[in-house]
């Protein structure tokens, strides 16, 4: 991790932690061709920021918001999810698998279905591929931050069942890739839940990188989104984003102790 000094409180900067993290990530952005954003909360304190306002393809990170969709239009039934339905949800987040994407990206009605199903959860900035390809979906960390306050926290329009369901499944993502966020944890309560998006782009063949979830230091929970474009590979960008987060989290943390 860049060795940035101390990270300064919030009160210590303009814009409170966003402007700590400007501060903090300065170096990370100036040393890399590729564009980063981040949105960070820690429940417990209130604490919140962000950093770039961009907006980037999801690749699989989308598919925590197809699940949200999937279960909200079970709410609205009446119903639980089939057992079909929970197979595919299963593979689809544990191991992000596109087959049960696609299966589930019809279930909910597409790109329409998608887009009422976020709005219904308060993201206003995330809209879908207006050919129907669920990985271009295009959204901004603040979006994805909202959406993890719709998973994580309480008065979700997602029931309790339907909230401890998605965070079950994203706290059993395969170890290959429980990279991204993840390594922001730093041991001292509840294992990360998260899920990572990773795709090369066709026209360019740099890659999209992404990472979102909620991970724990110091005892506390941190939800935590970033998101990534421009990558010449997969590893220099899964390094970039494990190294935004440690950063981001890492200034959450002292800003939220002061």
């Amino acid at each position: 991790m860049t060795d940035g000094g101390p990270a300064p409180s919030a009160q210590s900067l303009p814009g409170g932690l966003s402007g700590a993290l400007a501060e903090r990530l300065a170096p990370l952005a100036a040393g890399s061709t590729a564009d980063f954003s981040v949105a960070i909360l820690e429940p417990g304190s209130g604490t919140s920021g962000s950093h770039g306002d961009g907006s980037y393809a999801t690749a699989s990170v989308i598919k925590v918001g197809i699940l949200a969709a999937l279960l909200l239009g079970a709410q609205d039934e009446g119903r639980r999810l089939t057992a079909q339905e929970r197979s595919y949800a299963g593979v689809m987040i544990e191991k992000s698998d596109n087959d049960a994407a696609t299966a589930l990206w019809g279930t909910i009605g597409g790109a329409n279905g998608l887009e009422a199903a976020l709005g219904r959860l308060g993201l206003t900035a995330t809209h879908a591929d207006d050919r129907g390809r669920w990985g271009l979906t295009r959204t901004t960390a603040a979006d994805q931050l909202t959406l993890l306050r719709a998973v994580f926290l309480d008065g979700s329009p997602l029931s309790a069942h339907s909230q401890a369901y998605l965070r079950t499944l994203m706290g059993r993502v395969t170890a290959g890739q429980s990279w991204g966020i993840g390594s922001a944890a730093d041991g001292t309560g509840a294992a990360p839940r998260l899920k990572n998006g990773w795709m090369p782009r066709d026209a360019t063949g740099l890659w999209v990188i992404n990472s979102i979830g909620e991970v724990t230091v110091n005892g506390r929970p941190c939800l935590v989104a970033v998101l990534s474009e421009g990558h010449a590979d997969r590893e220099s960008g899964v390094a970039l984003v494990e190294e935004v987060a440690r950063t981001a989290v890492s200034t959450t943390a002292a800003c939220a102790s002061r």
